[in-house]
């Protein structure tokens, strides 16, 4: 068996194309449930929506340098490792956010931000950490991307999929109440087989070297999500708030991060299986998160959560989102 840091995988282009219109039903669904009300909330209290920013592409990123130091991973594992937690939120995180009865439009507008940054936080992130990390200094190569290309993925992605499922709410309200739950529903189960069913071309190295990534994406999303809820705490954020926070710090766009390694860093072995490991499990995290917050009595509003929250509350209570 060949050392991790030799290999390299192959990925279907088609496979990775599939994988972005997923990612748009995904959104799509989500936006059928918003209105633009929700994002003058999200708005109005942007103490959310900078944490969620600040942490994703600031905070998690120098944690993963000092994970990287303490565990000692394999240098294209480590590289990996910087890589996933350079590129922006993962759109998932939306869906589980909603299903965590969080604050949907903080977690939609911080993904927003999110992956609008990363056409600048996710090249500089990389290239920072990586050249200045020694083990993984003599694997790092200089990373090019094309901001228009970005954009357009952005566009494409987040900005279509949000649009069309508002306009259609707001067009035909009885269809969408009626199509949003199916077809959120029917989205995540296609991008959770769909994440599966893409390593199938490379699945024989994937059992071979799944083993060295596991407890490193268990430890790495662990730290990220325990974070995002710990800083949002910290900082006296309402339960909802807290719930959003978390999911966009512990949500990684791995979609991107696996046409990038693909892309400009031909297949290698370590930086791809633990991405797509992280495209797996993130998808079982959150889910296990998400259900546990969705089944959970809500606390009633705290004494210094703002007044806009306690109304915020009331609202998404009318429109069916609390328990």
């Amino acid at each position: 068996m060949l050392p991790i840091d030799q290999v390299q995988l192959h990925f279907n282009p088609a496979t990775l194309a599939g994988l972005n219109v997923i990612l748009g039903l995904v959104m799509f669904g989500i936006a059928l449930d918003l209105r633009v009300a929700d994002f003058r909330i999200a708005f109005k209290s942007p103490k959310g929506l900078v944490l969620a920013t600040v942490g994703h592409h600031i905070i998690f990123p120098a944690m993963t340098y000092g994970l990287i130091s303490i565990i000692n991973p394999v240098p294209s594992i480590a590289l990996g490792m910087i890589l996933v937690s350079s590129c922006p939120a993962g759109h998932l995180s939306n869906f589980l956010t909603h299903l965590a009865r969080g604050n949907t439009a903080l977690s939609v507008s911080a993904s927003a931000v999110s992956t609008a940054l990363a056409i600048v936080m996710t090249p500089l992130n990389f290239n920072f950490w990586g050249n200045l990390h020694p083990i993984t200094h003599d694997l790092m190569r200089t990373i090019s991307l094309d901001p228009l290309v970005m954009l357009k993925d952005i566009v494409i992605l987040l900005g279509l999929p949000l649009v069309a499922g508002m306009w259609v709410a707001h067009k035909y309200p009885t269809f969408a109440a009626r199509a949003e739950t199916p077809m959120k529903r029917f989205s995540l189960a296609v991008f959770a087989l769909f994440v599966v069913g893409a390593l199938a071309a490379n699945f024989q190295h994937f059992l071979q070297y799944v083993q060295f990534v596991v407890v490193v994406v268990f430890i790495h999303n662990g730290l990220a999500l325990t974070t995002g809820y710990a800083l949002s705490t910290l900082v006296g954020l309402s339960d909802r708030d807290r719930r959003s926070v978390t999911f966009e710090m512990g949500i990684q766009n791995s979609g991107l991060g696996l046409i990038l390694i693909f892309n400009l860093f031909n297949g290698l072995g370590g930086m791809a299986i633990i991405t797509a490991w992280w495209g797996i499990w993130h998808i079982v995290s959150g889910l296990a998160l998400a259900t546990w917050w969705s089944n959970a009595r809500r606390a009633p509003p705290r004494r210094w959560e703002p007044r806009h929250d306690a109304e915020d509350r009331a609202r998404h209570g009318q429109l069916g989102l609390s328990g």
